[in-house]
């Protein structure tokens, strides 16, 4: 029994007295405690609502993690090992794991509260608890397994095991208090089970058993969960298999590996395979470690450091003591950047041990000894300080509290005089850190420009006579336009309170800027619009910092503004897009159409998934972040009208998956999973319509969505709060249609529209895939099937999708009356005209609405469709208009002229309003376009024989 005493601040004392009292009413053994013990389980309690509860939870047992020391770390997988020798189910499974977690963290947690657990020891009984979960948990499966579906073999006839190989701080030995942990999972070689009653390819059988050991460590349980499990660092991120075998993850790492990942397999750890880590590192050596010193890794160096600020910023990470300023991830990235500059020569550098590559430091010469004790000393008190925080409750958390009674309980828990005495100590730490980081990966290369001439004009110290003399010298044509806005702009900063540093930043920024504004083609507008953006972040110095230390984000942000007010409001609505600025090479370089999926996982891949708000606004941030690199590649002419579009549907597409994914994990977690579904294959698919389902989505779309599930409603799911199948995807569209609309400081992420699915708004919000087809085949009106000439499976299964596309195929192949079909799709264009007209001026043209518009277009490639698909399939085939009317033309149901004036005039009219979007203006074109409309009315009068 720990004897240590610590005195309970004042204000917690009535906490700490409630939760005693909570635990005598579970635990007969309590009284029999001194004093002196008493007094030391109660000052547990005030400063650790996590071991209150687990005090609570194991009632008499709390005792033996008073009275018991921790196993050896060796220990902890014997131990586990033979608790699970008896364990006959996966529940049973579950909760002897959550049983010795809650009591090994629960003794963990006191051993430091106590100060009687040295840091490195505490990070080596954390990393040994969760390898011993892992291996024998795994170790219990495999068996279970086998047993129901055979034994996998390679090809060569060798058994083949499932390989965890762990990353992170986990991969390194330095596991935290309550960490999530990444991992990835592969296997040696292809081949199948023998023994089982049907054979399995090892990918299925390794797929299967990575799932079950995912449930079994990550499923919210009455006791709780082992640890959250994250697989978002494997190949592809979360898009990509859940197992690999060795050749795959080579081949991937030897092709398509990135400069992050290299970060990443420097801690890569194979759990219990001592011969398979050597595979493992021969496999991952080459591309983790060049085979000379690697000057090529310093410009990686800084677009890591780049992607740390950025992060920082986006998660508002002031006072994160991992994210922030000279926090842990500081001192992780300054070792690994010596590890991949020079790591490939010197072995000593190739650890997955911060410490020993530390050592290695020290022993090669390459930092002074006395900076690597020092940052190991800052290293460990802030570690010290994570591990108290997350003692707190329990929770993976990094972020110094804001209110006062967490605060208090940190200070006791560090026993400081105060909040001030601790707040500062962290800080200190956190200079010396961010001082050796800035020494590794450099300063701001660039030199601070200076424009003294200008800045007497923010610094008002010329009347209005001395200051438009000035703007003339400059050769400014409407110098007392300039004067008074730049007036009243500085008057508005005055009213702001942004600090000294601030307006030390703002002082600095203003006459940088002016001097790209001056030099502009049209100041005064190039003024006015990078102002809307200045009275946006002059509080927040982070950016307006950001603005002086960057000359090349400065002229970007001048020649987005300049070139578009759409541009310019989303800056100024989402400052954090300012990043995207600063390399204007990766700006303008647009993805692959099907890298967004990727890149959205890279803004997501460190945020834990169960903290569903700061997904929800990173998700929402990389999808404005990417649209402006689209907008900016459109804007200088870098890419053509038809891949514009293809840009921005692919990037709508790669959210719907993020989106649907979201809260699928998000329902399992609350109620289980439907029978037969996994993460990878949830009998669940999305249906565009409109913009998005014909590739043509603009700046400003919306989504039209249609919600189809192929599951069987008869059965429920399988968690600790089961609910009818039907009713999970009933829930499951509505946290889709949350998580799409609900409004966060990022803004919306897409406005959903639902209205085209069956029945309408008196439908079901998800159609089984039967009901679909029927509803298609017998009651659809024909405004339907035009919708449906329109519409793309973007998201489901390869089986549900050419379901999906069948059932299109089918409905749009089905003979139609040629009279009825006419009648009702004029009707249907006349009502569309006279409600969604947006301009009765004879100087404007409504590129939708009026006569010889897109929308004219669009019903006459439906019509063609809907009239002539049985005839020649083929016209089913695609779902935008381009190659609906390139058909057309193939199978001569338009004169060859007539379909190439219908091409041209719908590209043009459609880039004209992609250029309208950008200067955030309606579809209303002043342009003459008569050429481009008369060759529509020309075919129009043609197709409907008017």
């Amino acid at each position: 029994m720990a004897k240590r005493h610590f005195d309970i601040a004042p204000q917690l004392v009535a906490e700490a007295n409630a939760r005693w009292q909570r635990w005598l009413q579970h635990s007969s053994a309590a009284e029999q405690l001194t004093t002196e013990q008493q007094q030391n389980v109660q000052w547990l309690f005030a400063v650790s609502e996590f071991v209150a509860r687990s005090a609570e939870q194991m009632a008499d047992e709390f005792l033996d993690c008073l009275d018991k020391s921790l196993p050896h770390p060796q220990q902890y997988a014997k131990i586990v090992s033979q608790r699970l020798a008896d364990c006959q189910t996966d529940k049973q499974l579950g909760q002897i794991l959550r049983q010795l977690r809650r009591q090994w963290m629960c003794q963990l947690c006191i051993a430091d509260l106590e100060h009687q657990l040295p840091l490195r020891d505490a990070l080596t009984h954390l990393t040994a608890m969760a390898d011993a979960f892992i291996e024998q948990a795994l170790a219990w499966l495999y068996d279970n397994f086998c047993q129901r579906f055979g034994t996998p073999y390679s090809e060569s006839g060798e058994q083949q095991h499932l390989l965890v190989i762990a990353m992170g701080k986990l991969g390194g030995g330095e596991l935290n208090f309550s960490s999530d942990i990444d991992l990835i999972f592969s296997y040696p070689e292809q081949g199948h089970t023998t023994g089982g009653n049907k054979a399995l390819e090892n990918n299925v059988f390794f797929t299967r058993l990575a799932q079950a050991l995912i449930a079994a460590l990550d499923q919210q349980t009455p006791e709780g969960r082992v640890f959250r499990v994250d697989m978002r660092l494997r190949p592809f991120g979360q898009s990509g298999p859940l197992v690999s075998s060795f050749s795959a993850l080579e081949h991937y790492y030897q092709e398509q590996g990135r400069d992050w990942e290299r970060y990443a397999m420097v801690k890569a750890r194979v759990i219990g395979g001592e011969r398979q880590q050597q595979a493992l590192e021969t496999l991952l050596r080459p591309f983790v470690y060049r085979r000379y010193i690697d000057f090529s890794a310093i410009e990686a160096l800084r677009k890591m450091k780049l992607l740390i600020q950025q992060e920082t910023r986006r998660q508002g990470a002031q006072d994160n003591i991992k994210l922030g300023r000279g926090g842990i991830r500081e001192v992780e990235f300054i070792v690994q950047a010596h590890q991949l500059i020079r790591g490939g020569q010197e072995k000593r550098l190739q650890t997955r041990s911060l410490y020993q590559a530390y050592e290695g430091l020290k022993q090669l010469q390459m930092m002074p000894t006395e900076t690597v004790d020092r940052l190991l000393q800052s290293y460990e008190f802030l570690r010290t300080v994570e591990h108290r925080l997350q003692q707190l409750n329990d929770e993976q958390t990094q972020q110094l509290p804001t209110n006062e009674a967490d605060r208090l309980r940190l200070v006791s828990s560090f026993q400081y005089r105060d909040w001030d005495a601790l707040y500062e100590a962290i800080n200190q730490h956190c200079d010396y850190i961010h001082q050796q980081f800035l020494l590794v990966v450099g300063e701001q290369s660039e030199e601070d420009e200076e424009e003294p001439e200008l800045q007497v004009l923010w610094q008002d110290m010329l009347d209005d006579d001395a200051a438009i003399e000035l703007l003339q010298q400059q050769q400014v044509e409407n110098p007392l336009v300039i004067w008074q806005t730049l007036q009243a702009f500085r008057l508005d900063a005055r009213k702001r309170h942004s600090g000294p540093r601030g307006r030390r930043a703002l002082a600095r920024l203003v006459p940088l800027l002016l001097r790209n504004i001056l030099d502009h083609q049209h100041p005064e507008q190039a003024l006015d619009r990078i102002l809307v953006v200045m009275r946006k972040i002059m509080t927040r110095t982070a950016y307006v910092e950001l603005l002086v230390e960057n000359p090349g984000a400065r002229e970007q942000l001048i020649k987005l503004c300049t070139a578009s007010p759409w541009i310019t409001q989303r800056l100024a609505q989402f400052p954090l897009l300012l990043d995207e600025l600063i390399d204007p090479q990766q700006l303008y370089q647009l993805p692959a159409l099907d890298q967004y999926g990727q890149l959205l996982q890279e803004y997501l891949v460190r945020i834990p998934e169960q903290d569903l708000e700061t997904q929800m606004d990173a998700l929402r941030q990389a999808k404005q972040a990417l649209q402006l690199k689209i907008a900016a590649a459109d804007i200088s002419g870098g890419v053509e009208l038809m891949r514009v579009s293809d840009h921005l549907s692919f990037l709508a597409e790669a959210v719907i998956a993020e989106v649907v994914d979201m809260a699928w994990l998000q329902l399992v977690a609350r109620h289980g999973t439907p029978p037969g579904c996994s993460r990878e294959e949830k009998h669940f698919a999305v249906v565009a319509y409109g913009k998005l389902g014909g590739l043509e989505l603009g700046y400003g779309s919306d989504l039209d969505l249609v919600f189809v599930t192929d599951a069987d409603y008869s059965g429920q799911t399988d968690g600790a709060k089961p609910i009818d199948v039907q009713q999970f995807y009933l829930r499951l569209a509505q946290r889709i249609l949350h998580l799409f609309t609900t409004r966060t400081v990022t803004g919306v992420l897409y406005d959903v529209d639902l209205r085209l699915r069956p029945s309408g708004t008196a439908g079901l919000l998800v159609t089984q895939l039967q009901s679909f087809a029927r509803y298609l085949s017998e009651e659809a009106w024909t405004w339907e099937l035009q919708a449906l000439v329109r519409a793309r499976c973007v998201y489901g299964s390869r089986g549900l999708q050419r379901a999906l596309q069948d059932i299109r195929q089918q409905t749009l192949m089905k003979p139609r009356d040629p009279q009825q079909l006419r009648e009702d799709i004029l009707a249907m264009r006349e009502k569309m005209r006279g409600h969604l007209r947006q301009s009765s001026s004879h100087q404007q043209f409504d590129l939708k609405q009026d006569p010889g518009g897109i929308t004219d277009i669009e019903f006459i490639t439906q019509f063609l469709v809907l009239k002539y698909a049985h005839q020649y399939p083929s016209l089913a085939h695609y779902s935008d208009n381009i190659r609906i009317l390139t058909e057309a033309e193939i199978q001569q149901l338009l004169a060859a002229e007539q379909a190439q004036n219908l091409m041209a005039a719908y590209q043009i009219l459609r880039c004209e309003s992609h250029a309208l979007a950008l200067q955030d203006e309606q579809a209303l074109s002043s342009h003459d376009l008569s050429q481009e409309r008369d060759a529509v009315l020309a075919c129009w009068r043609s197709v409907f024989q008017l």
